[in-house]
């Protein structure tokens, strides 16, 4: 860095004064943090942009010319550096919005299908049910009747219920064990 730095003004910063830029870090840096923080709201990435800042400087010492005040250039350099930050974090904030929506509808596609498809093959197994179970079984599951209350209107002995119940049952988890998981099917059949 040349002397011109000395007074914040310079036109070239060379690399070879390492305690002249460890000069300016040192007299800038809580400034330019507490700037990107008023920016950021966020302590440690209003750090990590004037860390970015310096670092940059650092590694464009020979290639950087500043025509203003060092403090002017700093403070723009942060003030670009966190808004590059917080645009980045809308996009990203963006991209993760439409790709949980676009998941949330596929999901939703795919639970309308499988539904569609299990409405399907169970009204295929009720069906082939035999007529008196398939009459019990919708009365209790559909209707939700009590096995009392369906023996009342069928005229039937509540025991009969219960055995034809108990067949529907089996038959149906035969006949939807593969497109059905297993708790859903202890819960649905059940």
């Amino acid at each position: 860095m040349n002397a011109a730095l000395a007074d914040d003004h310079v036109t070239v910063l060379s690399r070879d004064r390492e305690s002249e830029f460890e000069r300016v870090f040192k007299k800038h840096f809580k400034g330019l943090h507490a700037y990107a923080c008023t920016i950021l709201k966020d302590d440690i990435m209003a750090e990590e942009m004037v860390q970015n800042v310096f670092c940059r400087l650092w590694e464009k010492t020979d290639h950087i010319d500043i025509r203003e005040s060092v403090s002017g250039y700093l403070y723009r350099s942060v003030y670009h550096e966190s808004l590059n930050y917080l645009k980045h974090l809308k996009v990203r904030e963006a991209h993760r919005d439409y790709t949980l929506h676009q998941e949330q509808q596929s999901v939703s596609a795919s639970h309308a299908l499988e539904l569609s498809e299990l409405e399907s093959r169970l009204d295929i197994a009720l069906r082939e049910l035999p007529e008196k179970c398939r009459t019990i079984f919708q009365m209790s599951r559909f209707e939700e009747l009590k096995y009392q209350e369906i023996a009342d209107r069928l005229q039937l002995p509540v025991k009969t219920v219960e055995n034809q119940m108990g067949k529907a049952l089996r038959l149906l988890r035969v006949k939807l064990a593969d497109f059905l998981p297993a708790s859903f099917l202890l819960f649905f059949l059940s």
